[in-house]
């Protein structure tokens, strides 16, 4: 079975502003990488409307009506000091939620092996009521709703490696015994959260903070030793990555120094994990990552491990 690629080109016209690090040109590198021979293979996608029903199951109706609405017909509007809405936001932001819902239905209807959603804006910092850290909607939350509701899939796994801790992610999955949280994630950095005794209600949340310096071999360590026994002890039906690839060496708004070849050997981890537990069933949004050739880099490891590689 193929991998599935799922993206929309309005998602390359959310415009943050110039300089601003969440650029349209991160989207281009990554769908360049994927153009490339060695993809050939990948299923494509463009990805729909998130309808309200699929957006009101993360967040109220009073955040989305907000979000839409703020919407300017030119130029710019300011959400928070990090986070820009330009004409096209709101189509893109929709497209962004809606491609994780299609990414959901395709896995679990085992008509593609597993899915990449190349979209943006990114999600994981986005909380309940609030819009922050360059994210609107917080798409993996979306989509785990979207597959418990569609598909009766009650124990949902989020793993996030991105280099800042998914705060609002693990806020709206905290209080729910059947979805679990795990993230590596520098500390200290934004947006703050993410300690390690921060547990969930029922040990479903595992934060690993990693020092400012750390490098693969301990990144490695960490996914393997924390990270993996607590994924598979709680068995999920489906796993979910945010795929943030600003842990490396090379990105400007952090500082681990993670290697390429670290996405592609985590990737790797989690779909054996997968094979073990919920029948191979994983999807994948990026989040963030900011330096360009190393997302572009990191993105080729990433999906050539979805694809068996």
């Amino acid at each position: 079975m193929p991998t599935l690629l799922i993206t929309h080109p309005v998602c390359l016209e959310h415009d943050p502003g110039p300089h601003h690090p969440e650029c349209p040109e991160r989207l281009k590198v990554v769908l360049a990488a994927l153009e490339t021979e060695e993809f050939h293979l990948l299923l494509r996608a463009e990805a729909p409307h998130a309808t309200m029903e699929q957006l009101s199951r993360a967040h109220p109706m009073s955040h989305i009506e907000h979000i839409l609405s703020s919407v300017p017909s030119q130029g710019h509007c300011t959400i928070d000091g990090d986070t820009f809405l330009s004409p096209n936001s709101g189509e893109a932001a929709l497209r962004a939620a809606g491609a994780v819902c299609l990414a959901i239905d395709e896995v679990v209807s085992g008509r593609v092996r597993n899915a990449f959603c190349a979209i943006r804006p990114p999600g994981h910092h986005a909380e309940l009521h609030q819009a922050m850290g360059f994210c609107l909607f917080n798409n993996v939350v979306v989509k785990t709703y979207h597959a418990r509701a569609a598909h009766g899939i009650s124990r949902v796994a989020v793993v996030d490696w991105d280099v800042h801790h998914g705060n609002g992610t693990q806020h709206m999955m905290e209080d729910d015994p059947d979805f679990f949280y795990a993230s590596t994630h520098q500390s200290p950095l934004y947006p703050g959260t993410g300690w390690a005794d921060e547990t969930g209600v029922a040990g479903n949340v595992l934060n690993v903070p990693l020092p400012p310096g750390t490098d693969s071999q301990s990144f490695r360590a960490a996914f393997s030793n924390r990270i993996l026994p607590a994924l598979e002890d709680f068995k999920p039906g489906l796993i979910l990555i945010s795929a943030g690839f600003d842990a490396h060496i090379a990105d400007p708004i952090a500082n681990l120094r993670l290697e390429a070849t670290d996405y592609g050997w985590a990737t790797r981890e989690i779909l054996a994990v997968a094979g073990r537990v919920c029948e191979n069933r994983v999807v994948s949004a990026l989040e963030g990552g900011y330096d360009l050739a190393a997302l572009m880099a990191c993105t080729t490891h990433h999906v050539r491990a979805l694809m068996g590689g």
